[in-house]
């Protein structure tokens, strides 16, 4: 697979392109706006957008969703629990103020440990891990883990919006992203820490939040 990262928007969020070499099929992880530089990154690398796969129901995360639609067809995937994000008024609002016309509705719902296929050989894993939000998702390939706002280099993600419960992502983060091998790298979904990337074993052994 090949990942490229993409600092995109007005808020830090780090939107993802990930491609199979082999098929030139891809995936965008949360684009959070920029449709266009993120098709044009694309098309640069010759790869065909199929899914627009967002982590969670935020619209930081979620702004670029219908413009990338439009230009690519893709689908677009998100967690049956956090639909309902997409469709709040308050989310709406905010796309709005800053000049983006509100998500459209999902094509597909994502589930736990269902492998999102880009190629026979290069296969996304969706791992559940609520606590953000009730339908926030990390996406994990072969070492490496994409992990929205649940986890950041050094930082966490905030449990104080509605649906959000720092106990149960806590738990999230310990089962689900620190169980992965060492090595595993952490892609974040915001550009929140001292480097764009990091490593599980970075991250249990530094974050502070983890202690």
């Amino acid at each position: 697979m090949e990942i490229v990262q993409m600092l995109v928007g007005q808020m830090d969020v780090y939107a993802y392109l990930i491609g199979c070499p082999e098929t030139k099929s891809a995936a965008v992880v949360d684009p959070g706006g920029n449709a266009e530089r993120i098709k044009a990154e694309a098309d640069k690398r010759g790869y065909k957008i199929i899914y627009i796969i967002n982590t969670h129901g935020h619209f930081d995360h979620t702004l670029a969703n219908g413009a990338l639609k439009a230009l690519t067809g893709a689908q677009l995937l998100i967690h049956k629990d956090d639909v309902s994000l997409l469709a709040a008024p308050e989310m709406r609002m905010m796309s709005q103020s800053m000049g983006y016309d509100p998500s459209p509705a999902p094509d597909a719902f994502l589930a736990d440990n269902q492998e999102i296929s880009l190629g026979d050989n290069c296969k996304i894993k969706v791992l559940h891990t609520p606590g953000h939000s009730k339908g926030g998702v990390c996406l994990h390939i072969p070492g490496n883990v994409f992990t929205g706002d649940t986890l950041f280099v050094g930082a966490v993600g905030r449990t104080d919006f509605p649906g959000g419960s720092w106990p149960v992502m806590r738990e999230s983060i310990f089962k689900r992203i620190l169980s992965l091998p060492d090595d595993t790298v952490v892609w974040p979904g915001h550009h929140y820490g001292p480097a764009p990337k990091s490593s599980v074993a970075n991250e249990r052994r530094t974050n502070p939040f983890l202690a």
